[in-house]
């Protein structure tokens, strides 16, 4: 189980990775035009040793910096860039609001485009 300590003036503050990864999958589902969080389209090996991802890749550098890679499934209509950047601002802004952390890296990558949704309104 993989954690990320902050030391206090308190006292010591412990974030469990799972916690981390509702956050972020929960900030980029908040996004208009994201059908989902997937890992359904990665290798079999990935997911084998990331059990406990659903989409979202957490690395915490030895210098204490984070890196989050995000795995998305998008509607059909909207524009690609604009989500991607979006939900980077949206995750940034729920970990700073949630658990005080700033990410070094936010990487975003569109693993498919669904049909299902029609799109009523422009994103």
């Amino acid at each position: 189980m993989a954690t990320k300590n902050q030391d206090t003036n308190n006292g010591k503050i412990t974030l469990d990775r799972k916690i981390l990864s509702s956050i972020i999958n929960l900030a980029a589902k908040e996004i208009n035009g994201v059908e989902s969080v997937t890992n359904t389209e990665r290798s079999w090996f990935k997911r084998l040793f990331n059990r406990y991802d659903d989409g979202v890749e957490i690395k915490f550098e030895k210098n204490g910096a984070l890196t989050i890679d995000v795995y998305l499934n998008i509607y059909v209509g909207y524009n690609v860039p604009d989500i991607a950047y979006r939900v980077q601002e949206n995750i940034r802004n729920s970990l700073a609001t949630m658990v005080a952390l700033k990410p070094l890296k936010i990487n975003i990558h569109v693993l498919n485009i669904e049909c299902d949704k029609e799109v009523t309104e422009n994103a």
